[in-house]
Order: structure tokens, then C-alpha cells, then sequence
């Protein structure tokens, strides 16, 4: 028997009608497979829900394209500029050249001696943080376990200052502060009690040890960085010019920001947020990586400032700020209440991306070691 088949092509209109008419209710008769039955459902969405999203989903998929867009702009930003990245780590900083067509360059550590010093300086920070939560409460020792442990690691370095690698007179002075530490220990234990007035007359027999520690670390790390910033610079010759840095800072070492304020004694003030940037984290630490796609957005989005808004440096800045400091001055007259705005800054700033306003009180240990 012969056997025919049809297109549809051949059917008449109303057949092709006829057909997809009873193709739907074929499909509507059937029955869904059981297993489909613990999730199935009838699926709904007003207009204005399915036009949000699909809004919406706009923005999301900028991020996408951000990335995509940015790994160009990265390479193509490498190509040409030499970058130096300053990364805050527990060893002093971490400080790397990138230079076109070659392979990165880290500097050598800052001397170990910085650590030292720093952990000794730690160690009374760490101790206070152990004892605070428990001032004047007889009632409660679960401190004890914490501190006794702690007491046997205090002991282990203070038997081995001696060989340390630090200045003999360092030595006296971390040795000092490890039996300070050890004592207060001691005396909390046997007390069973940690009395607001021994931590008080703990707190200011170490303090002056303490300073003098900050004091020889800030000194070691600071002349460490010159002196590779200094090579670094006759290495770059007339790149230097070209080059772009930046460090990464939390929120709590943004003032007077060590690695920052040393690139800043290299760059210049011209160049501080234009080609010397600070780039806040929400941790201490931060990835190469991270720190060069973040260095990339800012320079690619500076191009995106321009072309639709005339300036390079717009999006340096909220690029909302400006129409909500009037918005905000609008609905303060509204209220009856009078606006706290801090001072308009142009595009382009040089100014420290830190606190620069003056105001009282102290600044510094020094200020507060002279009572001002």
C-alpha cells in the first residue's frame, strides 16, 4: 500500500486551523505524568511583574558585560602602562610591578624584624581582648582556660627573644613587654578575678614600651618601600610618568595609610586619585587580581564618563551625588531641618583620599604622649 505524506503546505487555511484546534485540545485532555504531579502548577504573571523583570534583568546582565569589557580594557591597559600594586599583609606589604611584556616583579619583604616587633605589640592587644569582656566579674573565670593558653606562648617567646633577629635594644624592650604581659597574667589567675584597676595599671606600664615598638616598626617599613619605590623609579625612567599604583585599604587603616602615603611621596600630589589610587576592602587582605580588575573598572569607566557626559573623572564619583546633595537640601527645606553636607569637591580632586579637615584634639601618639 502506498503511503502518503502531507505538509502542511498543501492543507487550506481552515484546515490548518481545524488541525492546530484539535492538537490544543488533545494536549489540554491529557493527563500529566504522576511524577510531575508533586511540582506542577499553573504559572501566572501580570504584565507589569513580567515587564519589571525583564527591566531588570538589564541591569544584571551589565555585570556580565563589565567583565567581558574588562578583561579587554585589562590587557590593553597592561600593554601600556606600567602598574604598581601596594597590598597590605601582616608582613609589611606586599609590592608588585607589573611592567608591558614582562613578567611581574615583587619586591623583597620588608624585614622580619617588623614582624617581630609587631607580634610582640600584638600580643598585649590580643591580651586585653581576653580579659575586657570579664572586668570586675568574680562570678565568671570560662577566661581562665584562654588566658593559661596563652601564658604558655608568651613564655615560649619570651625564652627566645634573645635570638631573635631584632637590634639588641629592641630586645630589651620586647623582653619587657613579654614579662609585663606574663605577670598580669599571672596575677589575674591567682586571683580568679580580673579587677578594672590592675588592668588600668597594666595598660599604663606598657603603654610607653608599646610606642616605642610602633615607633621602630613604622620606621623599618617605611624605609624598606623608599628604597624599592626609589629602584623602581630609575628603573621605569620616563614610564614613571605612565605608571598608575594602587594600595588597598579597610576602613580602619585609611587614615594616614602607610604603603598609600609612601607611593604618594614617589607620585606627587597631581597624580593622587588620578594615576595613584586607594581602593577600600572589606578585609585587611586582598588579591592581585582583585586590586587589577578594580584598578581597570575605574580607568574604563572614566572613558564611559566622558564620552557621555564630557568628563573624565565623573565616575571617580557617586554618579547620583550631585542630583541627591540637591535632593537632599530639597527635602531637608521641606522639613524644616538644615542640611549636613560636607563641602562640594570638584571632579578630578587632588585631595587626600582620607581625612584632611582639621579639627582638635590629638593626631598621633606624639600628641597625645604631649597632652594636646
Amino acid at each position: 500500500m502506498r503511503k502518503y505524506s502531507f505538509s502542511r503546505r498543501y492543507l487550506s487555511p481552515i484546515a490548518t486551523l481545524l488541525v492546530l484546534a484539535g492538537s490544543a485540545a488533545s494536549a489540554q485532555s491529557e493527563d500529566l505524568p504522576s511524577y510531575m504531579a508533586p511540582i506542577a502548577g499553573r504559572t501566572t504573571s501580570s504584565a507589569a511583574t513580567t515587564s519589571n523583570k525583564d527591566v531588570l534583568a538589564l541591569n544584571t546582565a551589565m555585570f556580565q558585560h563589565y567583565g567581558q569589557a574588562g578583561a579587554v580594557f585589562r590587557r590593553n591597559l597592561m600593554a601600556k602602562h606600567p602598574i604598581i600594586l601596594a597590598l597590605f599583609s601582616g608582613a609589611g606589604g606586599r609590592f608588585i610591578l607589573y611592567r608591558p611584556g614582562m613578567a611581574p616583579l615583587e619586591a623583597p619583604s620588608v624585614p622580619v624584624s617588623y614582624q617581630l616587633v609587631k607580634s610582640v605589640a600584638h600580643s598585649t592587644m590580643a591580651l586585653a581582648e581576653i580579659v575586657m569582656p570579664y572586668l570586675d566579674n568574680a562570678a565568671d573565670t570560662s577566661w581562665r582556660a584562654s588566658l593559661l593558653a596563652y601564658r604558655s606562648q608568651m613564655q615560649s617567646a619570651l625564652d627566645g627573644i634573645e635570638a631573635a633577629d631584632m637590634p639588641a635594644d629592641w630586645k630589651e624592650t620586647n623582653r619587657s613587654i613579654l614579662r609585663n604581659n606574663i605577670g598580669f597574667m599571672d596575677d589575674c589567675a591567682n586571683k580568679g578575678v580580673i579587677t578594672v584597676a590592675a588592668m588600668q595599671d597594666f595598660a599604663k606600664r606598657q603603654a610607653p614600651l608599646l610606642k616605642l615598638d610602633i615607633a621602630w616598626a613604622a620606621q623599618t617599613q617605611v624605609a624598606h618601600w623608599m628604597n624599592v619605590l626609589t629602584d623602581w623609579k630609575k628603573q621605569l625612567g620616563d614610564s614613571w610618568d605612565m605608571t598608575y599604583a594602587a594600595s588597598n585599604t579597610i576602613y580602619v587603616a585609611r587614615q594616614n595609610n602607610v604603603l598609600f602615603s609612601v607611593l604618594a611621596q614617589f607620585f606627587g600630589p597631581e597624580a593622587i586619585n588620578k594615576r595613584l589610587l586607594m581602593i577600600e576592602t572589606i578585609s585587611f587582605t586582598t588579591t592581585p587580581e582583585d586590586m587589577l580588575e578594580s584598578l581597570t573598572r575605574i580607568v574604563a569607566d572614566r572613558s564611559v564618563g566622558a564620552a557621555f557626559f564630557g568628563n573624565y573623572y565623573l565616575m571617580d564619583f557617586e554618579l547620583m551625588g550631585g542630583d541627591a546633595r540637591q535632593a537632599i537640601i530639597d527635602e531637608s527645606a521641606n522639613r524644616g531641618t538644615t542640611p549636613f553636607l560636607p563641602p562640594v569637591v570638584p571632579f578630578g580632586s587632588n585631595q587626600w583620599p582620607t581625612l584632611i579637615t582639621p579639627g582638635n584634639g590629638p593626631g598621633s601618639l606624639a600628641d597625645l604622649a604631649a597632652g594636646k
